[in-house]
């Protein structure tokens, strides 16, 4: 018996050849891009040219600065300025520089705008985060229209509010003091509640649930489930917050009158308001408003890339 060892007859018609896939055509730099790009480079620069006049200035002798305003560079340039705040000139040597000769406390200013700005900052993430998750998850009767109540208060001016926390402020005695700055806004605000709220209702609800069913309270579920998951736009929220903190300057004015609570933004004005005979410290003050928006800028260019993503979020994936 003979058995067939012929290779299986296949139906299957012929391999066809493999795809081949063109490669992208470069993007050609026509006029249009050339002048988008020109655009932004002049906005760029717009935007950075203050930033360096200001460190010209700080660089530049305060007596030559009349002489070479028209002068792009540094006019003589000098410490001098970043001495006198920094405290390390005399009265004499100050004034022969084109200061005031009055020696400012730079150092405590800085503690107290850091102190100003971390009460304030921790305070009013930690108790808006708690009035947020309660304004979405929390059932309880009109939430919604309590919220919207709520959220009517970013229609009210700044302003409107500073005479009555004013006197807020003195009927508890904090007048003169770091607590009397931060108070009024470091419980919470309307934004920082509606910032929050809107990322904890991404939050999916099975999640929640199912640590409730493993018996875990609503306090619980906060702290060690909500505020974890939170990290990113809670993070956002403190940046924003502090850098704001940092740079006010209206209410601190009205409550601080001593060095004791006076803020660096209050001392600038301060420090300019000491005006020598030949005319204001221009080298002087311009050191010290870059020394004070130096650590702003460094937080910012830091976390400015989680900012962007954060304030665009759309809850968790």
């Amino acid at each position: 018996m003979a058995i067939d060892t012929a290779p299986p007859v296949t139906t299957a018609g012929p391999t066809p050849p493999a795809r081949t896939v063109d490669p992208p055509e470069p993007r050609r730099f026509g006029i249009g891009r050339a002048f988008a790009w020109a655009f932004m480079v002049l906005v760029i620069a717009g935007s950075l040219f203050p930033f360096y006049w200001m460190l010209r200035t700080a660089l530049s002798s305060n007596n030559a600065l009349y002489a070479g305003s028209d002068s792009l560079l540094p006019v003589q340039p000098s410490w001098g300025g970043f001495e006198r705040v920094f405290g390390l000139q005399s009265g004499q040597e100050a004034i022969d520089a084109g200061g005031a000769g009055q020696p400012i406390d730079f150092w405590r200013y800085l503690f107290n705008s850091v102190v100003v700005s971390t009460l304030v900052t921790v305070g009013q993430v930690f108790f808006s985060a708690m009035a947020a998750y309660a304004f979405a998850r929390l059932e309880w009767k009109h939430r919604e229209k309590w919220f919207a109540f709520f959220l009517g208060g970013l229609m009210i001016p700044a302003i409107f509010t500073l005479l009555p926390n004013f006197v807020l402020i003195k009927q508890l005695g904090l007048v003169d003091t770091l607590l009397g700055i931060a108070l009024p806004s470091m419980l919470m605000t309307p934004f920082a509640v509606f910032f929050l709220r809107q990322f904890f209702l991404g939050i999916s609800k099975e999640v929640e649930e199912a640590a409730l069913i493993d018996g875990a309270s609503k306090v619980r579920v906060f702290f060690r489930l909500i505020l974890p998951m939170s990290t990113a736009p809670i993070a956002t929220l403190a940046i924003l917050t502090y850098i704001s903190v940092w740079n006010e300057y209206f209410w601190a004015l009205m409550v601080s009158y001593t060095d004791k609570s006076r803020v660096l933004t209050v001392a600038l004005g301060v420090f300019k308001s000491q005006t020598p005979q030949t005319g204001p410290d221009w080298a002087g003050l311009m050191a010290a408003t870059l020394v004070a928006a130096l650590p702003m800028l460094l937080l910012f260019m830091v976390f400015a890339k989680r900012i962007v993503n954060s304030i665009g979020f759309s809850g968790i994936k």
